[in-house]
């Protein structure tokens, strides 16, 4: 015979708030969050420094070599060692707090700590990608204001930009090739090169044919980029879309093109979630917060381009 159970007086969410009962998964939530909410950080060069102790980075660095020829009977050239390093400081500390009251945690649908877990990561994140965007106005031995006095305008690819009189200009073909040769001929190596760049250029190249349309790009049926808008990749080149990409003093939007080397980012301890409950408040304190140092890695690596906003 099959036993039957009274559940009239079950603990339900309805009746009464479990949330205290019930353990969350937010550490993994922000992680997560933190690590698909990054552009930038994932495409430079990276050092993981957690838990080590110390406030900068010394980061090698080295001059190219030259080939020698061998004659008969003689000992090999030895070449010198050369090339200066860099130190990264690792200076970078940023923090997002929220205080959650109980009467909020009470009478909410949802858990507030959840969704303010997840706002914490992209936060986060998003500095990140915006101190590593800063870094591109020190490339091709630029001042590093936001000047950006060393980027070049987007019509051409060569042509500085003059954040006085701001001559900024929208994306094309020509500029995109121009730049790929500026790196090109500063021997700055074939793979790991990224073209990121603010929405306003994406709609600028959603409307280039060479970039869209089935008899440039090989594409047919449900995969054409002119059905998709997707760029992805140009002249060997990826492309990524991104609103942290810097507004330059004189309103011109930051696109950049540049090899994964042209920027290092060290970071100390990845982003971090604490809690404690303050009684004097009745109220939970939630704290995210991560230690990281940025710096230009290869001058020559990367150039800015001045688009118009």
């Amino acid at each position: 015979m099959a036993t039957t159970f009274d559940v009239s007086n079950s603990v339900t969410k309805s009746a009464v708030d479990t949330s205290k009962f019930v353990p969350e998964i937010w550490v993994d939530e922000i992680i997560a969050t933190y690590k698909k909410s990054l552009v930038l950080a994932n495409l430079v060069r990276k050092f993981n420094v957690t838990g080590q102790k110390g406030d900068a980075v010394n980061v090698p660095g080295f001059t190219r070599g030259a080939a020698s020829a061998k004659a008969a009977s003689a000992i090999v050239t030895l070449q010198t060692h050369s090339g200066t390093g860099i130190q990264v400081t690792l200076d970078q500390h940023w923090e997002y707090s929220r205080l959650i009251e109980d009467i909020v945690k009470v009478q909410s649908n949802n858990p507030m700590r959840g969704v303010y877990t997840e706002d914490a990561g992209y936060t986060l994140a998003k500095k990140i990608d915006s101190v590593l965007h800063d870094l591109a106005s020190s490339w091709q031995t630029g001042a590093g204001t936001a000047a950006f006095d060393k980027a070049v305008i987007g019509s051409d690819g060569s042509t500085l930009y003059t954040s006085g009189t701001p001559n900024q200009a929208p994306i094309t073909d020509a500029a995109i090739r121009k730049v790929i040769q500026t790196l090109d001929d500063a021997d700055v190596p074939l793979s790991d090169r990224f073209l990121v760049i603010p929405p306003v250029a994406r709609n600028t190249l959603m409307g280039l044919a060479r970039f869209t349309e089935q008899a440039f790009v090989g594409e047919a049926g449900a995969s054409n980029t002119i059905r998709t808008g997707r760029l992805g990749n140009i002249y060997g080149v990826e492309v990524y879309v991104t609103s942290q990409c810097p507004t330059a003093t004189g309103a011109a939007r930051i696109a950049s093109l540049f090899h994964k080397d042209a920027n290092v980012l060290c970071m100390q301890q990845a982003v971090r979630i604490q809690t404690q409950y303050k009684l004097e408040a009745l109220a939970e304190l939630l704290v995210g917060d991560t230690v990281f140092g940025a710096k230009e890695y290869r001058d020559a690596a990367g150039v800015a381009i001045a688009v118009t906003a």
